[in-house]
């Protein structure tokens, strides 16, 4: 028999979008812990670090100048200028690297990002998570108490926005509780790992 069943390559490039207050981050950072052999993606800026932040761990700081560089050496897998400032990017090579390995990579991304993913990685698997309802998103974002009245106000007609754009993505995940929303997370990795057509 010539063509046995024969599982396909597993590693994924996972894109996780949704508005600000969804849980993005704390479900990544579940999720990798669940996961160990999970490659969190960092960006690239040309900000400067704040607070503790660290290169190679929160993110790769580097000079307008060189990131200038990659993007005109298709370095980057997108790419944006944030508040009109800092230029914001996914390098393409550690994602690449990761799958080459046999290592799935995870990287939360705007929506104007995953769309630039979308067409630079088409095998990228987009995933947007959302909070369950209008009064948890609110509830969220003032909870985090770093915001006043009027960026509240900014993120949730933002997040309006984002949210009319779900209907884009391969999958959707609603943060009731961060252990299941991480699972989610997972189980969608198991799911295209088994996946037969693409």
């Amino acid at each position: 028999m010539d063509d046995w069943p024969a599982p396909r390559a597993s590693a994924r490039f996972l894109v996780i979008s949704g508005p600000s207050g969804a849980g993005k981050s704390t479900v990544i950072a579940r999720a990798c812990a669940l996961e160990p052999s999970l490659v969190r993606c960092l960006s690239c800026t040309t900000r400067a670090p704040r607070g503790s932040e660290r290169d190679g761990v929160d993110y790769w700081f580097v000079s307008d100048a060189e990131f200038q560089r990659q993007v005109e050496a298709g370095g980057f897998l997108e790419h944006a200028v944030v508040f009109g400032r800092a230029r914001y990017g996914t390098p393409r090579a550690p994602v690449e690297q990761a799958l080459a390995s046999g290592r799935s990579v995870i990287k939360d991304v705007d929506v104007q990002g995953a769309a630039q993913i979308r067409a630079s990685f088409p095998a990228a698997v987009l995933v947007f998570l959302a909070p369950p309802d209008p009064a948890t998103l609110r509830a969220r974002l003032l909870g985090r108490g770093t915001d006043d009245a009027e960026a509240v106000a900014r993120r949730l007609a933002e997040a309006e926005r984002e949210l009319a754009r779900w209907r884009e993505y391969d999958y959707l995940i609603i943060n009731r509780e961060v252990e299941q929303a991480a699972r989610d997370v997972l189980a969608i990795l198991r799911a295209e790992a088994l996946r037969i057509r693409s």
